[in-house]
């Protein structure tokens, strides 16, 4: 990724944004509604996420899990399919009722829009793990920091709620290497039509699953 190239990606990352911004406000303002409406918990999240060089910074979801979700995780290990990198619980019991709806079709992402306005975020990446996943990176597996992380990419199109960590992997290095803007432009537009099929996302999460009471 040349300083040209980033520049066009960083330009687009804002225009977009601010635009989908625009556009999906209203389903933000009904979402969150139905999200606090859902759950005991406030609608909308934060949590803390490694990005581009090892940063850290704040993520914004709307809350699709019940309130203290983060604290149930412990006795949940058993179900946790994913391994110690990843969270991946088929039929998450800890997911609401709308939250269910909000995951399967990633409206629950829609807040990231603001990550990627600030800068913490593309709109095509790498998904951003949490400090105590990244703490259990090889060097192989740090290459996935090189980049901004984004809402979407490479494994969200292809693998989507099937793939190991180590799939996951290798498909965001694949991304990394091979990268154009004609390479993100295929992916937001293959987004699109996976989102709107709702394939994989009420079942196991390809987003992060620790919802914390803030």
């Amino acid at each position: 990724m040349n300083g040209k190239q980033l520049f066009i990606k960083r330009m687009s990352d804002i225009s977009f944004s601010a635009l989908l911004l625009v556009i999906t406000s209203p389903i933000l303002l009904v979402s969150a509604i139905l999200a606090k409406i859902g759950s005991e918990a406030t609608a909308l999240y934060r949590s803390k996420r490694i990005g581009k060089g090892g940063q850290e910074f704040v993520m914004y979801k709307l809350r699709s899990m019940v309130k203290d979700a983060d604290k149930m995780l412990s006795k949940m290990q058993d179900l946790n399919e994913g391994g110690p990198h990843m969270v991946k619980i088929p039929k998450d019991p800890r997911t609401t009722l709308v939250g269910r709806f909000l995951r399967r079709y990633s409206i629950d992402e829609l807040p990231q829009l603001w990550n990627v306005l600030k800068g913490d975020m593309s709109l095509v990446g790498p998904r951003p793990q949490a400090p105590n996943e990244v703490a259990l990176y090889n060097d192989y597996q740090r290459r996935r920091l090189e980049v901004l992380p984004g809402i979407t990419g490479l494994w969200q199109i292809t693998a989507r709620d099937n793939a190991d960590f180590d799939q996951w992997v290798r498909l965001d290095i694949e991304y990394i290497d091979t990268w154009s803007l004609w390479f993100d432009t295929k992916i937001a537009l293959k987004t699109i039509w996976v989102i709107l099929e709702g394939k994989g996302g009420e079942v196991s999460d390809r987003k992060p699953q620790l919802e914390t009471g803030d």
